[in-house]
């Protein structure tokens, strides 16, 4: 599976768990860290446990992540695929830590096709 298509796998997860405003941005050709960040919000602490958790359960036989962040914590989960690094935030979260103005010159991917929001 190419990193580009474990991307859009974990758009999809999020999606099926109505995560919003989900974000695939393409961060290669400025970055070693990662090809592609994804990014979602959910509505409750509750519910963004719940979206990393579909994420991990729908990768599964294809991919485990390597590390996982902030599982404890209320507000931020962040999921390490090694070329996709998944951020899962509530509202407050993530407008504070406002990663899309972080990875701005990053190219923002079209996936209105795989997510039903």
């Amino acid at each position: 599976m190419t990193s580009f298509e474990t991307a859009k796998a974990v758009a999809k997860a999020l999606s099926n768990k109505k995560g919003t405003n989900i974000q695939v941005i393409k961060i290669d050709n400025i970055s070693v860290l990662a090809d592609y960040m994804v990014i979602a919000t959910g509505n409750s602490s509750t519910q963004v446990k719940a979206l990393a958790d579909n994420v991990e359960y729908e990768l599964k036989d294809i991919i485990m992540p390597s590390h996982i962040e902030g599982y404890r914590s209320n507000g931020w989960i962040l999921m390490d695929y090694v070329d996709v690094i998944v951020h899962v935030f509530d509202e407050e979260s993530r407008a504070f830590y406002n990663l899309e103005r972080l990875w701005k010159d990053g190219e923002v991917i079209d996936i209105s096709d795989i997510i039903d929001e």
